[in-house]
C-alpha cells in the first residue's frame, strides 16, 4: 500500500526522476513540483482529468527536508514567491528558479530528514542511492540525455555492453599525469586551468569497439582500441618512421634500412623505445637497430603538440596519461608543450554550409591572395578563445601591405633627398631604440607560437613607429635608419607574409633568398629614451585638447559669445619636482609599497595617515584624488610612477622638438620654463610629466606679402607682424599660410627700397628683385601698434617698410 508522502511524490514529480538518479525532487526545494502542486491544488479541472480527490492534495503543505542557507528550509516556495511564478508555464522563470536553488543546494544544503541529520546533501546522494536500491525501492536505470544521431544522419540504438575501461582515476597514475602536467608549457592559464580541472574529473574511459579501424586488444582480440585511446603515443613513431617506409606516407614505401613489417616485433620496439631493455632476438642487423633507437633519443620527447581545445578533456590528457604510462620514470620522454587552439569563426560567425557563412581555401587565396590570408589568419586569434576570420580585416590588411611596398619603392626612388650623417639626433636614437625593442619583442611572441602578438609588435607597432619617426623628424629622417628599418621590417614580417617580404628583399638588392637570411640582431633598447618620447607624444596630444578647450567660446546666458581669436604664442611650464603636498603623498605611498612588498593598503588608511600630515590638511580634497590616479597608474606602469623626480630631463625633451610642438599646435612660438619661474597657481597644478600650458595671443600688424613671379602659383597673401620677429619667423609664418612652400631655404624676404611708390610700379618680367632689397637673417622688425607702422632695424638702422614685403621663391 502506498503511502500519501510516496503518492505524492509519484503525483508531482514522477517524470522529473526518471532518468536523472537521486534528486530533491519534492515540492519543498523543486520549484517545478512547488508549482505543479499549486496548481494541481487551485484547479479542480485538472484534478479530474487525472483522476486526483480533493483529498489526496488539498490537506498537504510541502515537509522540509533540506536547510539552505539564505533560502531557510522551504527554498522552492520562497524562490518561487520571489519570482512571482503563477504556473508550470512560466518556464523561463521556473529555470531561473532552479538555477537559483538546486547548485546552492546541493553544496550548501544541509539535510533535516531523520538518519541524515546536519549532513550535507552532497555527501547523502550516494548512501540514499545505496540504501534504495539494497531496499528494493529503486532501480539503476541507464538511457542517453538526448537522441544521439549518427554522422550520416542515422538515428542510433544505445546498448549497455560489455566494455573495456582504462581507470583513469587510479591514484598513483593520476599523480603522475599531474607531474607531467606541472612541467608542461601550455602558452595559456586557461588551458592549463582545463587540463587541472579534467585530470580531477577523469576517472574510467570505455577504450575498445568491435568494428572500425584500429589495433587489436593484445588480451583480448575481438575487441580494437578506439581512437581516442590509441592515438596518443603514435608521435613516437615518426621519429623513426623515414627509416622504416622511405617518404611514402602510405606505409607501403621500402625501408631504407631493409627492415620487413614483421621483423618490427615488441621486443624490436622496446629495444628503441626504452633505454633499459636488452637487445632483442633478431635478424635485424645490430648497427640498424642502434640508428633507430639513436633516431628516437634524438627527436624525442615531443617539443610541442598543437591541437584543438575541445580535445583538451579527453585525447590531449589521455596523451599526458599514456607518456607517463610509457616512460614512468624517465620524465625526459614526457610532453613538453600543448597548444590549444580555439575555433575559427567566419565574419564573428560559426562557419555553416546550411546558412552559407563559408570560405574554402582556394576561394579564399583568390580573393584576399596567400599573403593577405596569412596576415587575417595570423590577426585573428592567439588564445583558445575563438579566432575571428574578417573579410573587411583582410582587405585592410591586404590595403597595409600594399601601402608598405609603395612606401618602399618611394624610398628606394628618393634615397638620395634622405638625410645623411650622423644618426643622433633625439628621434633618430629614439627610432633606433624602438626598432630594437620590436625585434625582442617579436621574437618571443614568435618562440611562444603567439601569431597575433608577434603581428602586433613586428608589423603593426613597428609601421607606427616609422609613422612617429617621420612625423617629428622635422629635419628630415635618416637615410642608414630608414633602410635599416626597411630590411628588418621584411625580416620581422617574413612568417607570417613570406611572398611579399621576398618580393621586397629584392627590390633591395639582396642577393639570395630572404629565407636563408639571418633573424635580426637586436641592439641596445634605451627605454627611458622610449618613454621620453612616448612623453612627448603625450604632451603633443595634451596641448592639443587644451588649445581645443581654449578655443571654445565663453559660457553666456544670452548664446551670444564668440569664440577667442586662435592664439599665436604658448608658454609650456615644466616641474623639476612635486609640489610639497603631492611630494609628501607620493613619499607615503613609496613608503608603504617598499615595506609592504610591492602593496598599497586600502584608501581608508592612506586618507588617515594623510590627514593625519598638518601640511595637507588645506588639500585633502585634492589628495585622495591624486592618490586614485597614482594607483591607476602603478598597475599600468610599474613602480616609476612612484619616483619623486622624472627619469629623464623634461624640458630638454621639449626643447628638441620645439619646432615639431610649433607646428603641430600651428602656433608662432612656444616657450618652455621651468614652474618655479610662474605664479603660486601653476606651481600647484605643475607636476612631473604633467606640463602646465598657458596660450596667448600677441599683437601684430598686418603687412602684404606680394610675389611677382609669373605662372607659379604663389598668391598675395597677408601677415601679421609681430615685435621682436626674424626673417625666418616671416617666412615660417608664410608658409604656413601658403601651403605650396615645402623647402624654407628657397624662400627670398624682400622690402621695397621706396616703401610708398614701390608697391604701386608693375613689376617688370624677369626683373622681379629691381627696386628691392633683401632682408637679412640679423634683421629685426619693431611695431607700432598705436600708428600700425612696422620698421626694420638692420646694422644699426631702422627703416620703414610700408605696407608691403615682397617673397620670391626660387
Amino acid at each position: 500500500m502506498l503511502t500519501k508522502k510516496t503518492i505524492l511524490c509519484i503525483v508531482v514529480s514522477f517524470l522529473s526522476v526518471l532518468g536523472t538518479g537521486v534528486v530533491t525532487s519534492v515540492p519543498s526545494d523543486a520549484p517545478d513540483d512547488i508549482a505543479a502542486l499549486r496548481d494541481i491544488k487551485k484547479k479542480q479541472a485538472l484534478r479530474e482529468k487525472y483522476g486526483i480527490e480533493d483529498k489526496m492534495v488539498l490537506p498537504f503543505e510541502p515537509i522540509p527536508i533540506i536547510e539552505i542557507p539564505g533560502y531557510g528550509n522551504l527554498s522552492a516556495p520562497l524562490v518561487c514567491d520571489e519570482l512571482k511564478i503563477q504556473s508550470q508555464n512560466d518556464k523561463e522563470k521556473l529555470a531561473e528558479a532552479k538555477e537559483k536553488v538546486y547548485l546552492k543546494g546541493f553544496y550548501e544544503g544541509i539535510m533535516l530528514v531523520e538518519g541524515y541529520k546536519g549532513q550535507k546533501v552532497q555527501d547523502v546522494k550516494k548512501p540514499i542511492q545505496k540504501m534504495m536500491v539494497e531496499r528494493g525501492e529503486a532501480m539503476i536505470y541507464m538511457e542517453p540525455e538526448k537522441q544521439v544521431m549518427s554522422r550520416s544522419a542515422d538515428e542510433c540504438v544505445v546498448a549497455l555492453c560489455d566494455q573495456w575501461y582504462l581507470d583513469y582515476g587510479d591514484a598513483e597514475w593520476k599523480q603522475q599525469a599531474n607531474e607531467a602536467l606541472k612541467s608542461l608549457e601550455t602558452f595559456c592559464e586557461e588551458t592549463r586551468r582545463n587540463f587541472e580541472a579534467t585530470l580531477d574529473w577523469l576517472q574510467e574511459h570505455a577504450c575498445s569497439r568491435t568494428y572500425g579501424l584500429g589495433t587489436r586488444l593484445p588480451w583480448d582480440e575481438q575487441w580494437l582500441i578506439e581512437s581516442l585511446s590509441d592515438s596518443t603515443i603514435y608521435m613516437a613513431y615518426y621519429t623513426v618512421a623515414h627509416l622504416l617506409q622511405g617518404g611514402v606516407l602510405n606505409g607501403q614505401g621500402e625501408s631504407p634500412l631493409g627492415i620487413k613489417p614483421e621483423q618490427m616485433t615488441r621486443e624490436v620496439w622496446d629495444f628503441i623505445f626504452f633505454k633499459t631493455s636488452p637487445f632483442p632476438k633478431t635478424n635485424i642487423p645490430k648497427e640498424h637497430l642502434q640508428r633507430l633507437r639513436r633516431e628516437f633519443e634524438y627527436w624525442y620527447p615531443v617539443d610541442v603538440r598543437v591541437s584543438g581545445k575541445d580535445l583538451v578533456p579527453n585525447h590531449l590528457s589521455y596523451y599526458l596519461y599514456n607518456h607517463v604510462a610509457m616512460w614512468p620514470k624517465d620524465n625526459g620522454k614526457w610532453p613538453q608543450a600543448v597548444r590549444a587552439n580555439g575555433h575559427l569563426l567566419l565574419n564573428s560567425e560559426k562557419m555553416s554550409k546550411s546558412t552559407g557563412n563559408f570560405l574554402t581555401l582556394s576561394q579564399a587565396i583568390d580573393k584576399f591572395s596567400a599573403d593577405g590570408m596569412r596576415l587575417a589568419l595570423a590577426d585573428a586569434g592567439d588564445t583558445v578563445e575563438d579566432a575571428n576570420f574578417v573579410e573587411t580585416m583582410a582587405d585592410a590588411g591586404i590595403l597595409r601591405l600594399y601601402t608598405w611596398v609603395e612606401w618602399v619603392k618611394e624610398m628606394i626612388a628618393n634615397q638620395n633627398n634622405l638625410r645623411t650623417g650622423p644618426a643622433d639626433t633625439f628621434n633618430d636614437r629614439v627610432f633606433s631604440s624602438e626598432m630594437n625593442s620590436g625585434i625582442l619583442k617579436t621574437e618571443q611572441h614568435y618562440e611562444r607560437m603567439m601569431y597575433k602578438e608577434a603581428l602586433k609588435s613586428g608589423f603593426f607597432e613597428f609601421q607606427a613607429a616609422k609613422d612617429k619617426y617621420r612625423e617629428l623628424a622635422i629635419e628630415g629622417m635618416h637615410r642608414d635608419l630608414v633602410f635599416q628599418f626597411i630590411e628588418r621590417q621584411t625580416l620581422l614580417l617574413a612568417p607570417i607574409c613570406p611572398h611579399l617580404c621576398e618580393y621586397t628583399w629584392g627590390l633591395l638588392g639582396k642577393t639570395g633568398s630572404l629565407m636563408k637570411a639571418s633573424w635580426p640582431v637586436a641592439g641596445p633598447v634605451d627605454e627611458v629614451l622610449i618613454r621620453s618620447s612616448q612623453y612627448l607624444m603625450e604632451t603633443a596630444h595634451d596641448l592639443r585638447l587644451r588649445l581645443k578647450a581654449y578655443m571654445l567660446p565663453p559660457k553666456s546666458k544670452k548664446g551670444d559669445s564668440k569664440p577667442p581669436a586662435k592664439p599665436s604664442h604658448c608658454t609650456i611650464y615644466v616641474a623639476k619636482s612635486y609640489p610639497p603636498w603631492q611630494h609628501s603623498a607620493l613619499s607615503l605611498l613609496g613608503k608603504h609599497y617598499k615595506t609592504n612588498n610591492g602593496v598599497l593598503p586600502d584608501n581608508k588608511v592612506i586618507a588617515s595617515e594623510l590627514g593625519a600630515l598638518p601640511e595637507l590638511k588645506k588639500y585633502m580634497k585634492r589628495v585622495m584624488p591624486f592618490v586614485a590616479m597614482i594607483k591607476e597608474n602603478l598597475e599600468k606602469n610599474g613602480p616609476r610612477v612612484l619616483d619623486l623626480e622624472l627619469e629623464f630631463d623634461e624640458r630638454a625633451v621639449l626643447m628638441e622638438n620645439l619646432v615639431y610642438l610649433t607646428n603641430s599646435l600651428e602656433l608662432e612660438q612656444i616657450d618652455i620654463l621651468f614652474a618655479s619661474e610662474a605664479d603660486d597657481k601653476v606651481k600647484e597644478d605643475c607636476c612631473p610629466g604633467k606640463p602646465f600650458s598657458v596660450f596667448r595671443s600677441e599683437p601684430g600688424v598686418s603687412v602684404s606679402l606680394v610675389n611677382p613671379q609669373p605662372c607659379n602659383g604663389m598668391f598675395s597673401t597677408k601677415v601679421d607682424i609681430r615685435q621682436g620677429d626674424s626673417r625666418d619667423s616671416i617666412v615660417r609664418r608664410l608658409a604656413k599660410v601658403n601651403r605650396l612652400i615645402k623647402d624654407l631655404s628657397r624662400v627670398k624676404l624682400m622690402r621695397y627700397e621706396d616703401p610708398l611708390l614701390g608697391p604701386r610700379r608693375l613689376p617688370v618680367l624677369g626683373q622681379e628683385e629691381q627696386g628691392k632689397l633683401l632682408i637679412s637673417n640679423k634683421s629685426v622688425f619693431n611695431i607700432n601698434l598705436e600708428e600700425k607702422k612696422v620698421t626694420l632695424a638692420d646694422n644699426g638702422l631702422t627703416v620703414d617698410i610700408g605696407d608691403t614685403l615682397v617673397y620670391l621663391v626660387h
